[in-house]
Order: C-alpha cells, then sequence, then structure tokens
C-alpha cells in the first residue's frame, strides 16, 4: 500500500488468544530454525530466544518475499546481535530479499573480520576498540564508533548490491528488496535503512509511560531530497491517477517499474536514474529507559501506527510470542481497513533489551500526551475501539472473534 493509514486500538482485559499462542507454542507448533555463522554467530530465520522474536507470514499476493535474519552472538560477542528485515518486490523478489538475508550479515562480519589486528580476537578487538573511541558529543554520540560502523556497512550494502549483478541464477534487473538492520553491541544501536521498511524503539518516559521513537526514515519518494536525486539522474516521479497519494519513480523513456521507494537492493534498471543501495546510517546509545526494538516490513507499518505497535508487543505476556501477535493484527487491520484489496506480507522481528518480561499489565492511553500509562489497566486485551468496523459480522470459518470487534485467525498458526 502507498498511504499509511491508522487502525484505532483500544486495550482491555486479558488477551484470551495469546494464551492460545503461548500454549501452542509450549507444544513445539512454532520451529526454531537456526544454524552456525560466520565469527561464531548463531544464524536465526524464525523462531525466538532469550532476547529475540521473530515471525513471518505470506499475504495474499503469492508468494512470501518478505525474509528477516537474527545472528545472535554476533562477531562472537556475548549479547551482540544483528537483525534485519527484508522485503522483496518485483517478480524476483523473493529471491533478491533472501539473498541479501544470508549475504549482508556474512559481508559486515567478514569485513569487520578483515579490520582487526592480526592475531586478536573478537572480543579483544571490541575492548581495545571501547577504550580507544573518542568522547561523545552532547547527544551521546560516540563519532569515532558511529564513523567507523557506518564505513563498514555502507560497504557492506554496496557488496551485497553488486553480488546481485554479477551473474546470480536470478536476474535482479526488475527486482529488489528493502533492508532495515540493527547491530546491538552493549549499549551501542546502529541501524541500517534502505527503503521503506521501518525500526522503532520503545522507550519510558515520565510517569513511566511507553513512548515509541521511530528509528528510520521511509525512504520515499514523497521525501524532497531523495525525489531530487531521482529527477537530477534522469528519473521520473510521479503518482498514478488511480493512486494519486502514492508517489512513484520511474524509468526516464517508459512508464516502469514504479518503485514507491527510492533505494534499494536490485532495481538494476533504476540504478542509472537514482535508486541507490547506499543506506542511510544512525546511532542510538541505549539507556535503562529503553524497552525493545521492532524491525517490521510495511505490511505492518501501512496499517498499524507507531504507537499500536509498542503498546501491542508490550501487552503480550510471553515476550516469544510477541512478534507472531503483533502480525496477527497487522493482518486484522489489513482486513478491516482495506477489505477490497489483498493482505501484504508481514514480517517482524522484535530485540528484547531486557531479560525479564516487560509489563503485564498495559492500555493504549489516548490522551493529549500520546504516552502509554502501564499502570492503570488490569491486563492486555486487544480490541477495536471502532466498533463500526466487524460489529454484526458473522466470523470467517477458522477464526477466533474477540469481544466481537476483531477476529483472529487460527489457521495462521501452521503457516510459515
Amino acid at each position: 500500500m502507498g498511504a499509511c493509514c491508522t487502525t484505532h486500538i483500544k486495550y482491555q482485559g486479558r488477551h484470551h488468544a495469546e494464551d492460545d499462542l503461548a500454549k501452542k507454542e509450549g507444544k513445539g507448533h512454532q520451529q526454531d530454525l537456526t544454524t552456525p555463522g560466520h565469527n561464531g554467530a548463531i544464524v536465526r530465520l524464525q523462531g525466538s530466544s532469550s532476547f529475540i522474536s521473530m515471525y513471518t507470514r505470506k499475504g495474499k499476493k503469492g508468494i512470501n518475499q518478505d525474509a528477516m535474519t537474527v545472528w545472535e552472538s554476533f562477531m562472537g560477542e556475548k549479547k551482540s546481535f544483528f537483525c534485519g528485515v527484508f522485503d522483496g518486490h518485483g517478480p524476483l523478489g523473493h529471491k533478491v530479499s533472501r539473498h541479501v538475508r544470508d549475504t549482508l550479515p556474512f559481508k559486515l562480519s567478514s569485513i569487520i573480520k578483515t579490520s582487526q589486528p592480526n592475531g586478536c580476537t573478537e572480543n579483544d578487538a571490541a575492548a581495545s576498540a571501547r577504550q580507544s573511541y573518542g568522547k561523545n558529543d552532547s547527544n551521546g554520540v560516540n563519532k569515532d564508533r558511529f564513523s567507523s560502523w557506518e564505513a563498514r556497512l555502507i560497504r557492506a550494502f554496496k557488496e551485497s548490491d553488486e553480488e546481485l549483478n554479477s551473474g546470480l541464477s536470478f536476474n535482479s534487473y526488475n527486482s529488489g528488496s528493502t533492508a532495515v538492520t540493527i547491530v546491538k553491541q552493549d549499549e551501542h544501536l546502529i541501524i541500517s535503512n534502505l527503503g521503506d521498511s521501518r525500526a522503532i524503539l520503545c522507550t519510558r518516559g515520565n510517569k513511566n509511560r511507553l513512548i515509541p521513537i521511530q528509528l528510520t526514515v521511509d525512504l520515499k519518494p514523497r521525501l524532497p531530497d531523495e525525489a531530487e536525486r531521482i529527477e537530477k539522474c534522469g528519473g521520473r516521479v510521479f503518482a498514478m491517477d488511480e493512486e494519486p497519494h502514492v508517489l512513484r519513480v520511474w524509468a526516464p523513456d517508459q512508464d516502469s517499474p514504479g518503485l514507491a521507494m527510492t533505494r534499494a537492493f536490485g532495481d538494476f534498471c533504476l540504478k542509472d536514474y537514482g535508486l541507490s543501495s547506499i543506506p542511510e546510517v544512525s546511532y542510538r546509545r541505549l539507556t535503562n529507559n529503553d524497552e525493545f526494538v521492532v524491525l517490521a516490513t510495511d505490511g505492518v507499518w501501512d496499517v498499524l501506527t507507531n504507537k499500536e505497535v509498542i503498546t501491542i508487543v508490550a501487552s503480550v505476556k510471553k515476550q516469544s510470542a510477541a512478534a507472531k501477535v503483533l502480525v496477527y493484527y497487522a493482518v486484522q487491520a489489513w482486513k478491516s481497513r482495506y477489505p477490497g484489496s489483498q493482505v501484504d506480507d508481514c514480517a517482524v522481528i522484535c530485540l528484547f533489551l531486557k531479560e525479564q518480561p516487560l509489563v503485564s499489565k498495559s492500555f493504549y492511553d489516548q490522551d493529549h500526551d500520546h504516552d502509554y500509562d502501564m499502570s492503570k489497566c488490569g491486563g492486555s486485551q486487544l480490541d477495536f475501539a471502532d466498533s463500526n468496523i466487524c460489529r454484526d459480522k458473522k466470523a470467517e470459518e477458522g477464526e477466533t472473534v474477540i469481544n466481537c470487534d476483531f477476529t483472529m485467525d487460527k489457521s495462521i498458526e501452521q503457516r510459515d
């Protein structure tokens, strides 16, 4: 979808569907899939761990073009993570997103490894780097550390994109993928973004309220700087008559491919006309107030706001089910908001920054401060506030009705 539309949600009571999810997960219905990675990392493609919840669901458009990965113990450091979600598009978008999923973290790990002094282990190098980096600026950003990470990430993105154009078994000329990634090492969080997938941070503000902080900017043609780059390189930016609110990127001499983003892996038909594979890289120093990070493809962000996302995740009793519950609600929001359109693919990674469960009580506080007071409710029942959305509609076969206003598809438990 081209526009972000909001679904208003309220939270009250206990979320019984979540209990069902937790029970099924306990019986092994959600499989973990891990393999050894470069430099001692553990590569996870699905499932959960002490700090991770991840889940993807195929939409109604065909094969699932979303991909995701988590590298735990990244660079051999305990409690260090690389997380990434990738949203493919075009005829072979699923192949592009999966290739980048496997290639990008490996290349980054290799680049870091080759930059370390000879004979120096990963942990030794990390400790030495922490001692030698300069002071933080007024915003807590360590410029030396950030510059080093930025250069490595840009190189890894560039090499991964070049590999897509170097004789692989599939063609990326008219297919591509977004990417949003984070690297967490201790209190350091490095974020990279390419396209319109998104990362947000949930942190605590005044009166212990949960606040969403958007860590990335959706890199779309509506951004003046992005559109200017495209047009300077000979590309065109305009919206179709049937979608006047969605600006797209077009080749100079033909009305294709019409990308709704300005940066992506692949899509070599537009690389000469301003489409970029250089990510926006940013840094954030984590504090004790920070609770979790959510990375997701636009199948989530097109129908749920940042506030709704953190409230749903914070309301889940069992952290391992957080990504799955979030995808459930995104799917239902699609069905309610766009009943005549096809549900998009969804992929979610939740990285929890603390081992203990976040909260057992939550609600969607709609006061003028737009924050979340986690102390006034008795649980986490998730329910649509707009009673006209689903009321008086007969539940479809295989769905669970939650307070008659919100439905959850049971069959998704058995799907990839």
